[in-house]
């Protein structure tokens, strides 16, 4: 299960970073199933595992939190194998929770912060910015949504859809190009997290025209995620995709690059909702 998510990672075949810790989180739980003679060797097993699974998606800070909590968890504190077996299965347990309920407060902060009758502009596809709106349009809010379509991969299809399913929701799309065309009707625009780190913003290809856009036009930006999105002395690593995503046949002569997050001033976006409150 380790070998398999840390493939599936790199793929980017889930695309919420809250979910990858999650997944990343769960999958150590082979590590219950296999034989150690010492505590040391277990020991030495996940931190090998939690470093591998660490180092899948350098971006994720969400990602890099989570493992590091199970290693500070566990490491040195069993003194036999099958306690330590038994503390990882607890902190699991537990470091799931933790970002599943940090995830949900933070969508339910941002909520509050929905108007009935807005118009929003969200991009690419966040989990949290999805519960957020699910939130607010269950407490009676009345909302319209335009959806960037987010290319290369096109996952504001799949925003699309899930708000699609969402009563008191109207749901617009707008090719990327469009998004000055939509803001005009905006209220708001409402990013999620991938990281923020060093006084910048990390999130999806397409983000820094679009905070761009809406500073122009007025329309305030809100980004939001869990708290453990938020982290210091750490390196992001963009992700660089393949460029049969941007061209399917190659043209000689022309480099195609296909980057998977825009970097951000964090002095841009005009507020940050996470499960520990606003930050304006």
């Amino acid at each position: 299960m380790i070998d398999e998510t840390v493939a599936e990672i790199r793929a980017m075949r889930t695309h919420s970073t809250s979910a990858v810790a999650v997944k990343a989180t769960r999958s150590l739980a082979d590590l219950l199933d296999r034989e150690y003679v010492t505590v040391d060797e277990f020991e030495r097993d996940l931190e090998h595992n939690a470093g591998v699974l660490r180092r899948s998606n350098p971006s994720h800070a969400a990602l890099h939190n989570a493992m590091r909590d199970v290693e500070r968890s566990i490491v040195g504190e069993a003194t036999s194998v099958e306690g330590a077996k038994q503390l990882l299965e607890d902190v699991i347990a537990r470091v799931v929770d933790d970002i599943e309920t940090a995830k949900g407060e933070a969508a339910a902060n941002a909520a509050e912060r929905i108007e009935d009758g807005d118009t929003l502009l969200v991009h690419d596809y966040s989990t949290t910015v999805l519960e957020a709106i699910e939130d607010a349009a269950r407490d009676g809010a009345h909302l319209t949504v335009y959806v960037t379509e987010a290319r290369p991969r096109t996952l504001g299809r799949k925003t699309a859809r899930v708000l699609a399913g969402m009563s008191r929701v109207e749901t617009r799309m707008v090719v990327d190009g469009a998004m000055g065309y939509a803001l005009r009707d905006c209220d708001r625009v409402l990013l999620g997290i991938t990281c923020i780190t060093g006084g910048t913003y990390y999130n999806r290809i397409g983000t820094f025209p679009l905070v761009v856009t809406a500073r122009e036009l007025g329309v305030p930006v809100t980004a939001v995620g869990s708290g453990a999105k938020t982290i210091e002395e750490f390196r992001f690593e963009n992700e660089f995709r393949d460029a049969v995503e941007v061209m399917r046949e190659p043209v000689e002569d022309v480099e195609i690059e296909n980057p998977s997050y825009d970097a951000t001033p964090i002095g841009m976006i005009d507020t940050v909702i996470t499960d520990d409150g606003v930050r304006n």
